[in-house]
């Protein structure tokens, strides 16, 4: 097949741009046990697996496979969503609010929507992390605090719904929303500013708010006593952070969301003194109400922006012979959890691994997962503190993935990087930065002769051991995995453009292909007519961007990749 080069950037004037196909309506069973030929979800299931069981591209072929069709997104800065496929049907969503929809299988451009921005905005970053489906409907929150449900054949607005406050509380959205039972859930980002967390339900017919759900209890509410009582801190709640920026994964048979939690505001845990529920937390939540039945914290009174924002996998674990439901996550903080979830949401702590360097944590608790700091590596106000990883992590918000054929975990990581940091008192204004420390001045530092900074791990969730690994010596890793039903694991992720596959099993490289900028967005996979595709989103920049300045300066590296964004697909040649 010939690759067909869409330019989208040339047909923007109109919403709709052709006469669209058909539209199948996502129910809440499709999304419960979503068709292999489509990709539904952020992650491709509920469970969050970001894996696909199509299985006709494997180790054997996949050096045949090809691009199909490419279009131009007219949008530069970070790409971060996946492509979401119904049917005929692409949805991508890209920074700076908007959404495109192509043909899957050739590419054609469909329509576009634009939400203007407004003057004055704050925003930390102006990307987006997808949309969400449930009937007809496409979901896609904006970084000015609105939720928008669009027409899946037309792109025409059906409604929008105010989530937050971008003038008055410094909020703005660049999560995906997730759809759960008729609710569309979302929460904003802002912890810098001052936001405190939240996540919002609303009805996906009518936009109303169904419930709302705080990260940070007020007084009185259960966790509240974590939280400065009185004193000089008594009010740290109202502005504690905890923001959940990413969206949730789902048990559809106990019927409970699984949300992570973001860092704390001010980054400085003195400022606040206590262990903060339920800041770097993962929460269990009744989809129903908003009700919290569950949680567990990763790291007590957080003091290193060690966001806990990722939701763990949901996944079988083994013990004494039997499966038991369980959670599996790679934190920010370098940590590796095992976590056990019971029918109620009940989640409690197995264990607990450093899978890069961390001389924060002097101790885990076998029994309970709290950790012990060293005193040394806890910046603080007025008190200079160097820690590893960085605020960074071992992993940012790129997502995991687990295959159930290979049973492994595969996380995309760095290591050998720290930060230095010292606390400050800042004030609290709208649209302005007051985490505590000098923006200015985030000290990144990377050690001597580091042999590498970015990879992947593969680790065998029975054995509890990593199996192999890929390093990258020029380059961080910002991407996404795919797993795949053919033993193949795809990803982006570093500065040189590439998107590879790798041999699940053994970790060799298999393929690479040059995009025309760097891989951010999460892979995703589908199939048309019994054939497989797999598609991917090229567009560098934010945090990624701003690393590779900072890398330029510290080993040499190229200072810029660049940036605009594309859309590829690709499949096994003939």
């Amino acid at each position: 097949m010939k690759l067909r080069i869409g330019v989208a950037a040339l047909a923007l004037v109109a919403t709709t741009a052709v006469q669209a196909a058909d539209y199948k309506p996502v129910t809440e069973e499709r999304l419960k046990n979503p068709e292999p030929e489509n990709w539904l979800l952020t992650k491709g299931n509920y469970e969050g697996w970001s894996y696909t069981p199509l299985d006709q591209i494997t180790p054997a072929n996949v050096a045949k496979l090809k691009p199909v069709w490419s279009a131009a997104t007219g949008i530069n800065s970070g790409h971060e969503a996946p492509a979401i496929v119904n049917g005929d049907y692409m949805f991508v969503a890209t920074p700076h609010n908007n959404v495109l929809a192509f043909d899957t299988k050739t590419g054609r451009f469909l329509w576009r929507f634009v939400r203007e921005t407004p003057e004055g905005l704050g925003a930390l970053h102006r990307t987006n992390r997808g949309v969400a489906l449930w009937g007809d409907k496409v979901y896609v929150g904006s970084i000015d605090c609105m939720l928008t449900a669009l027409n899946a054949k037309t792109g025409e607005k059906v409604w929008e719904a105010q989530v937050c406050d971008w003038e008055k509380e410094s909020a703005y959205i660049t999560s995906a929303p997730l759809a759960v039972k008729g609710k569309i859930i979302i929460g904003p980002s802002g912890g810098e500013f001052g936001v405190r967390g939240f996540i919002k339900a609303f009805d996906a017919e009518t936009g109303k708010l169904a419930w709302t759900r705080y990260s940070v209890p007020a007084p009185g509410e259960a966790g509240s006593e974590t939280w400065p009582q009185e004193g000089e801190w008594k009010n740290a709640w109202k502005n504690g952070g905890g923001t959940m920026w990413m969206p949730g994964n789902y048990d559809s048979k106990n019927d409970i969301i699984y949300w992570g939690v973001g860092n704390g505001a001010p980054w400085l845990g003195d400022q606040r003194p206590g262990d903060n529920l339920y800041l770097a937390s993962v929460v269990s939540i009744n989809p129903d109400n908003g009700d919290l039945v569950g949680h567990f914290q990763y790291h007590w009174n957080d003091s290193w922006d060690w966001a806990g924002m990722n939701a763990p996998t949901l996944i079988d674990l083994e013990r004494d012979g039997k499966k038991v439901p369980g959670l599996i996550s790679a934190q920010r903080n370098g940590v590796l959890y095992w976590l056990e979830r019971d029918a109620k949401g009940k989640i409690t702590f197995d264990k607990g691994v450093k899978y890069v360097k961390n001389n924060v944590f002097k101790t885990i608790d076998e029994k309970t997962g709290r950790p012990t700091y060293n005193e040394e590596a806890v910046p603080g106000t007025g008190k200079t503190a160097t820690y590893c990883p960085s605020l960074w992590g071992g992993k940012d918000w790129p997502y995991e993935a687990y295959s159930p054929k290979s049973g492994m975990l595969y996380i995309p990581f760095n290591d050998n990087h720290c930060m230095t940091l010292t606390g400050m008192i800042q004030p609290i204004l709208p649209g302005q930065w007051s985490a505590g420390v000098d923006i200015n001045r985030l000290d990144l530092k990377v050690d001597d002769n580091f042999p590498f900074i970015g990879g992947i791990q593969a680790w065998d969730v029975k054995a509890r051991k990593e199996v192999w690994r890929e390093t990258y010596k020029g380059s961080w890793n910002w991407g996404s995995i795919l797993t795949t039903g053919g033993g193949v694991l795809f990803a982006g992720g570093t500065n040189d453009r590439m998107f590879r596959a790798y041999e699940e099993k053994t970790g060799k490289l298999l393929w690479e292909f040059p995009t025309p900028s760097g891989i951010i967005s999460p892979p995703s996979a589908f199939a048309v007519d019994g054939k497989q595709y797999i598609a991917v989103v090229s567009g560098y920049g934010v945090d990624a961007q701003w690393i590779q300045g900072k890398m330029h300066t510290q080993a040499g590296w190229e200072k810029t990749v660049p940036e605009g964004g594309s859309v590829w697909v690709f499949a096994l040649g003939d």
